[in-house]
């Protein structure tokens, strides 16, 4: 396993669709035991599960991975604390996207009231 200071030098994600379980572990520096436990604390981490419940893994998940890996070896988080900063980060992620949204209404409505007051 690489050493915390080291998570800049795992191997580049391939542009493929569907990992398996032993792939993510060579990707990210986990043991497939490890990986198997994350998905049990940690909501957001659900591969799809097929042919004898086999684990397909898809780009997110191991970017999620690795988010979780520098969480805890590198930031020294405890899994209960990597949960709480996940969860924060999606909440934020949401607020974002929802102000986005907001601005853009705002913007293609006073566009059409541009049009208006130009006529």
């Amino acid at each position: 396993m690489l050493e915390p200071s080291n998570n800049n030098e795992l191997p580049v994600i391939p542009s493929k669709r569907y990992f398996t379980i032993g792939e993510v572990s060579e990707l990210c520096a986990v043991k497939p035991h490890v990986l198997r436990y994350w998905e049990q604390e940690f909501p957001q981490l659900r591969p799809i599960k097929r042919r004898g419940n086999r684990r397909y893994y898809q780009r997110q998940d191991v970017m999620l991975i690795r988010q979780i890996r520098s969480l805890l070896y590198e930031h020294g988080f405890t899994i209960g604390g990597a949960k709480q900063r996940l969860q924060e980060e999606t909440q934020t992620q949401h607020v974002q996207q929802h102000n986005h949204d907001v601005i853009h209404q705002l913007r293609t409505e006073l566009e059409e009231l541009l049009t208006i007051l130009s006529c």
